[in-house]
């Protein structure tokens, strides 16, 4: 498996397990509580800082396993990477404007926030499995 597929499994694993457990402490505090009232931030900002930590060390661990293959890339993998970031980023421009459009509404800071972080989590997890089917059957023919 290419350093860059490996990569692309570690993005879309820590990606989903870190929304996850943002999820899970949301609403588990939640209860009867209104979602907007529930002190958000901390979380969101520990499951960003988690997630990034998780996906360098599990990278490195990886990297560690096979040092043959680290850093090797040819166009293929220029191509298959270009693709996956490609496609990926227009969860990302979705999640904006939808994020733009609840700000010029005066939506609740928690929507706003929250929205953006799932348009960066689809992004990601878009993007890498993306990466990882066409690492597997190769790139779509246009």
């Amino acid at each position: 498996m290419a350093s860059e597929e490996k990569r692309a499994w570690i993005m879309v694993v820590v990606s989903v397990a870190g929304y996850g457990i943002y999820l899970a402490i949301i609403l588990g505090r939640a209860g009867p509580t209104p979602l907007t009232e529930v002190s958000y931030v901390a979380p969101l900002l520990w499951s960003i800082g988690g997630a990034c930590l998780a996906s360098i060390v599990l990278f490195i661990v990886f990297s560690l396993a096979s040092p043959a293959d680290v850093g090797k890339k040819d166009q293929r993998d220029r191509e298959i990477h270009r693709y996956g970031e490609y496609a990926g980023q227009s969860f990302l421009v979705a999640g904006a404007i939808a994020a733009l459009v609840m700000a010029m509404a005066e939506w609740n800071h928690f929507w706003i926030a929250n929205t953006l972080y799932l348009a960066f989590v689809l992004s990601a997890v878009l993007g890498s499995t993306l990466k990882i089917i066409a690492y597997r059957r190769g790139l779509p023919a246009w």
